[in-house]
């Protein structure tokens, strides 16, 4: 199993359901990832490398040497991106690429390079978070919410591209989480938890889901807003 972005709460929460044979972890400062809570949950080893989600040109050789040394793999776990400041990016055009380089663009990149060796090893599950906040833009936090959208349009579309392959890739949408990324603002209706999220994603990649929603409820709720006049959709809160 590997899990980009290594620090994630959500992506180090499936891996401990899912810990088995050995466990990749890649993350900007690998050495700081503590390891024991996979080998006690059941991993046999786990491994750690470095990983810079914005070095686009380092996705290619990396992915490609983490499945030589470590292969075959049978699920990738892409749970790397940054939530950013709205109201920075929304003055700052810098800070606005950044928060789209990483939550959409640097996806791009590493999604084709793990679809590409995927279908090569001719098996494997890829799971892709996406979030609500990209089902309908809103303007309280409409630069995440956009790269969002992004990312759950070319996920949905890679999907597609996969099947036939022998990799399935699973979408995921949360709501709101709770967590270490949202620390200090106030939870939204219909927060989950990352073990929340961890253990509906496990659920859906058992039974081979393409889309799953966290909470489920979520997937009714967004049916309805997205119907919701534009001038009533502009005032809501995240």
């Amino acid at each position: 199993m590997l899990v980009l972005g290594g620090r994630s709460e959500i992506g180090l929460a499936v891996a401990e359901r899912l810990a088995t044979g050995t466990v990749v972890l890649a993350a900007r400062n690998p050495a700081a990832l503590s390891v024991e809570p996979l080998l006690t949950a059941g991993a046999s080893a786990v491994e750690r490398v470095p990983f810079d989600a914005d070095d686009l040109a380092s996705h290619g050789p990396l992915l490609k040497d983490i499945f030589t040394r470590f292969g075959p793999i049978s699920v990738v776990v892409t749970a790397f991106g940054i939530l950013g400041d709205q109201k920075l990016a929304e003055q700052d055009a810098t800070h606005a690429v950044a928060i789209v380089h990483t939550d959409y663009v640097a996806h791009v990149s590493v999604l084709t390079h793990l679809a590409n060796l995927l279908r090569d090893q001719g098996s494997g599950q890829l799971v892709v978070f996406s979030s609500v906040a990209g089902i309908r833009v809103r303007r309280a936090n409409y630069v995440y919410g956009s790269a969002k959208a992004g990312l759950d349009g070319f996920a949905s579309g890679l999907a597609d591209a996969l099947a036939g392959s022998g990799v399935h890739l699973l979408l995921v949408r949360p709501g709101f989480v709770i967590g270490r990324m949202t620390a200090g603002m106030s939870p939204a209706p219909f927060s989950s938890t990352p073990a929340q999220v961890a253990d509906a994603t496990v659920k859906a990649l058992r039974g081979k889901k393409g889309v799953v929603w966290v909470p489920g409820v979520l997937r009714p709720v967004f049916a309805v807003m997205r119907l919701l006049p534009r001038a009533i959709w502009r005032r809501l809160p995240r």
